[in-house]
């Protein structure tokens, strides 16, 4: 699968006019980022996805300046810093031998969320990087650093070599979502609901993935809706080894389901291959100390046509409400957005499964919550709970 919430995540970041947009068109071959020599060209984070030799599908993200100026400017700067958490692996691009606060902030940044980083002088062809600013910068950061010249070309191979050199440990090596708990020609039963959130024509990703998982790992998958499940269990007298279903469904599809037989989510399956697991086991039962006046924070990392369904802005907070018997508020960020409020506002955070982003923008965007000691759980674990099916749901991985 080549989609975007699995490609490698390259951010170039630098000062303006440094040449991160020129370094782009170097790295594709192609002109796909405008490069002007007035400052100030590229404004808010460009994505381009694109297949480059030895590193495979990629998504190149262009940024303005880190220096910009100006109300405008800041607004600018905070797209920039915002980018930094969007990305597995960063090329500081500095030019002239200027190193100084605003690379400084930039690259302890990026060490901060243990994100690898290549120090690249660019414009060699006009100005040549002295000796001693490489050395020192390499050591200082314990980084790769290349002095190149976007314009020749020159030592393009070598940056390549040093893209490979940095992946991320792991980066093609996701968790499993349920691969691990099955075994050759095990039947897993998938219960799909189609209603009004359902596309046209389609399934939603997690569905998709949990299929192909099923492929990888020698097992006999059965695709049924929920009001197709008790006749199929009546009819064929099969024991699936694992079903899963929608977790509006929990409720409905447990008492069709003998109590041995392991019962949990797609969402709950794509929070442990790509959300902070564990911190959503701790947060979840905080669901029981929520209080009249709390306010709840939904983050969506997708932007889609709301309907009166909607999972996370009309079902999540009426079920939670009624759970509790509270009068609580609610906030919703879709995409990548921040919050209206700092993260300490909030009695407890609920993140989609995060089909749409990558793991490691889900993992940061958990991270900021838990370093402020907020409760944090997401839409299938939060329903698991509410419906009483929470402890049936998590069993299997415990």
């Amino acid at each position: 699968m080549t989609a975007n919430t699995t490609r490698l995540h390259i951010g170039l970041f630098g000062r303006r006019n440094t040449g991160k947009s020129s370094v782009i068109n170097r790295l594709t071959g192609q002109s796909l980022s405008i490069v002007s020599e007035i400052p100030g060209t590229t404004t808010d984070p460009v994505k381009k996805a694109i297949e480059i030799p030895g590193l495979g599908p990629v998504v190149l993200i262009d940024t303005a300046g880190i220096d910009d100026g100006g109300e405008l400017g800041k607004q600018r700067v905070n797209k920039t810093l915002q980018a930094v958490q969007q990305v597995d692996m960063a090329i500081v691009v500095f030019s002239n031998n200027c190193f100084d606060d605003y690379e400084q902030q930039l690259t302890e940044q990026l060490q901060q969320l243990r994100i690898p980083f290549i120090l690249l002088h660019n414009k060699s062809d006009k100005c040549p990087v002295d000796d001693s600013v490489a050395s020192e910068l390499t050591n200082r950061y314990q980084a790769d650093f290349l002095d190149f010249s976007a314009k020749t070309g020159e030592k393009l191979e070598t940056l390549l070599l040093l893209l490979q050199k940095n992946i991320p440990d792991g980066f093609n090596q996701q968790p499993a979502l349920f691969g691990d708990k099955v075994k050759k020609g095990d039947l897993i039963l998938l219960v799909t609901p189609i209603d009004s959130e359902a596309p046209a024509g389609r399934m939603i990703l997690p569905q998709v993935q949990t299929i192909r998982e099923a492929l990888d790992f020698n097992c006999i998958t059965v695709v049924l809706k929920e009001t197709e499940v008790e006749d199929f269990m009546r009819r064929t007298n099969i024991v699936p080894a694992l079903v899963i279903t929608d977790s509006q469904l929990f409720g409905k599809i447990e008492k069709l389901i003998a109590p041995e037989i392991p019962l949990t989510g797609f969402s709950i399956l794509l929070a442990r291959q790509k959300g902070n697991f564990e911190a959503y086991l701790r947060g979840t039962p905080h669901i029981d100390k929520l209080r009249d006046g709390d306010r709840i924070l939904i983050m969506e990392s997708c932007i889609h046509h709301r309907t009166c369904d909607d999972i996370g802005h009309v079902k999540i907070p009426i079920w939670l409400q009624e759970y509790t018997g509270c009068r609580l508020e609610f906030d919703l960020v879709p995409g990548l957005a921040d919050p209206p409020l700092p993260i300490n506002k909030y009695a407890l955070v609920i993140q989609c499964g995060g089909c749409m982003i990558t793991r490691k923008q889900l993992f940061n965007r958990i991270q900021t919550v838990i370093n402020t000691n907020i409760p944090v759980t997401n839409y299938g674990m939060a329903i698991a709970y509410i419906k009483g099916s929470w402890k049936r749901s998590v069993e299997m991985f415990s």
